[in-house]
């Protein structure tokens, strides 16, 4: 058993970094709770990398926890490069700048470059750098749309996608071999700049991401002028995204841009929106209070979290009475799906040429879509990273032009292939100028949506999130998953469970076939998804629950589908299945 208190004392005589000393004297005020909830584990390191509360402790964001991780990192790059270089990011996050000095100072002592973004950027811009750069790897110090005690410390390969599991296991195994406080050493900041293993991004790497951005456009600018423009309200949510949104939307002159001004400025504490999760309504909160107050009427709402890599679109019912409707993340999803599906079409491309990519827990009205057009499908597990990988063995057989989109149902997309991370920055843009497509045609995105539901049926989906804190939250977690893995319900709600998928075992990948598609790939066997923690339910009347644990964050995240002919019924379902649910999780 992990002995907490030798551990507190470790850090109490060697954890000479103030506001560390500071943050261990206040453990020891507050008790031994607080003391086993720092130091019950290490953070552990994955695909995702690290995610953790700021403070002291192993269990926390720290510059000894961070430094123990890119100690072990650097020892990977020498391994496997000959001479490695590193891209460095940060969002607006508390403690982000300290963060990234002190990686870059601990690169720079094993004689590996790094290159730093001079300000906050979004984080599709670091995956955009490494591969322009060709670097060897990217680190972002971003906790995504996490609350504002949260800091984090992810890894990107030279791919510019998150790091491989192989990877990440080599890495874990270093950081285990490390000692936090001995064996991590650091070079001061600026000898790193004057013996030039640290300098800076240059503005001409954000000139040519907007570049990339702005080639996924399709409309005719020029045409644009004479029609009526579209009015766009945007919230960076006090992080990265204002500075890419300007300069990608003065590339669409169709688009009137206004900012929401409370929360224009980057602020780690985040003080209009305690938890800036584009997912969450209360981010657009200050949002609907502009437009309320009659600063304005836009045609649509658009909202970015902290690192600028998740995007969500609300829109108004009845501004005067302070009505809006947040589009999900499946409806984003289906809605630039359909959308971009219609540009190939009109432009006489071939469909069946284009391939998709998804994740299990997205919604199962884009198979429909995808079987309508013609297109291909891919279903991944969750997480952008095996995205990322599809589109490496697109590229490997020399068929990237035929990547459509990603989407997660996260809020989650990317349209073009000099990214292989979610970019909130190209989604925004899209949306911007599918929205703008539509007004020409009298329709509004609701309209859209509406339309595809009636074509296709009315396919409801939702996320819930219960979260499980501390030494005593991860153990309950733990036992619940298995629990649920070793005694499948017989019925949830009053569905009967037609089909159980363990995600434990070996799966192949839900694909759909473009059709008459004639590829080496189909006459294959199919691709078989990792391993991973995840339990599918497929119910009766199509209905169908999928349960995970969260990569990220201590909490169980649970994704309820149900399709009906019409939103009554389709609520009634989804309703049982979330009363089910929450008593599973609160007892």
């Amino acid at each position: 058993m992990r002995d907490t208190h030798k551990l507190f004392q470790l850090w109490l005589e060697n954890a000479h970094i103030a506001d560390i000393a500071e943050d261990l004297h206040a453990l020891k005020i507050e008790g031994e709770q607080a003391i086993e909830d720092a130091f019950f584990d290490d953070l552990k390191f994955g695909t995702a990398g690290l995610r953790g509360v700021i403070g002291a402790g192993t269990a926390r964001m720290n510059e000894y926890t961070i430094g123990r991780a890119t100690h072990a990192l650097a020892c990977y790059l020498k391994k496997h490069f000959e001479s490695p270089s590193v891209v460095i990011c940060r969002d607006s996050r508390n403690k982000g700048e300290t963060f990234v000095k002190h990686v870059a100072s601990v690169l720079a002592h094993h004689g590996i470059k790094s290159i730093i973004f001079p300000r906050i950027e979004p984080t599709p811009t670091l995956s955009f750098a490494v591969r322009h750069l060709k670097a060897s790897a990217g680190i972002n110090i971003t906790a995504s749309h996490n609350p504002a005690k949260y800091n984090g410390y992810k890894v990107y390969g030279q791919d510019g996608c998150q790091i491989t599991e192989q990877a990440a296991d080599e890495i874990s195994c270093a950081m285990q071999q490390t000692n936090i406080f001995c064996d991590v050493k650091t070079m001061d900041f600026d000898e790193g700049i004057q013996q030039g293993l640290i300098s800076w991004v240059h503005d001409d790497v954000i000139s040519a991401y907007i570049r990339s951005v702005v080639a996924q456009v399709g409309l005719n600018n020029e045409d644009s002028l004479l029609k009526q423009k579209l009015s766009v309200l945007y919230t960076p949510l006090h992080g990265t995204g204002l500075e890419c949104i300007k300069k990608a939307y003065k590339h669409l002159p169709y688009v009137n841009l206004e900012v929401v001004h409370t929360q224009e400025k980057p602020n780690g504490n985040f003080p209009t929106c305690p938890n800036p999760n584009p997912e969450l309504r209360g981010a657009f909160y200050e949002a609907f209070a502009q437009v309320h107050a009659g600063q304005m009427s836009p045609d649509i709402i658009i909202a970015t979290d902290p690192d600028a890599d998740r995007v969500a679109v609300a829109l108004s019912l009845r501004a005067e009475k302070n009505e809006f409707r947040i589009l999900t993340g499946n409806e984003q999803g289906l809605l630039l799906m359909d959308y971009l599906a219609q540009r190939v079409r009109d432009a006489g491309d071939d469909i069946s040429e284009k391939v998709a990519l998804t994740t299990i827990v997205s919604s199962p009205l884009a198979d429909d879509i995808a079987q309508s057009y013609g297109f291909e499908l891919r279903r991944v597990l969750t997480g952008f990273k095996y995205i990322g990988e599809q589109m490496q063995l697109l590229e490997d057989e020399g068929r990237l032009d035929a990547f459509l989109l990603g989407y997660e149902e996260s809020y989650g997309y990317l349209v073009g292939t000099e990214v292989r991370d979610k970019d909130a920055i190209v989604a925004a843009a899209l949306f911007a100028e599918m929205a703008y497509t539509y007004k020409q045609r009298g329709l509004t995105l609701l309209q859209v949506i509406d339309g595809l539901y009636e074509k296709y049926g009315t396919h409801l989906s939702e996320t819930l999130s219960f979260a499980f804190d501390g030494a005593k939250g991860a153990e309950h977690m733990a036992s619940i998953m298995n629990d649920i893995r070793s005694n499948h319900p017989a019925y949830i709600g009053n569905l009967a469970v037609h089909e159980v998928v363990d995600y434990m075992r070996p799966t192949p990948m839900p694909c759909i076939s473009a059709r008459g598609a004639s590829r080496a790939t189909d006459a294959t066997a199919p691709q078989t998804l990792p391993i991973s923690n995840v339990l599918q339910f497929n119910l009766e009347q199509q209905a169908r629950l999928i349960i995970r644990p969260s990569g990220t964050e201590p909490k169980i995240k649970a994704y309820v589908f149900t399709r009906a002919e019409n939103f009554m019924k389709a609520h009634g379902v989804q309703g049982e299945l979330k009363t089910y649910l929450q008593k599973l999780f609160s007892e």
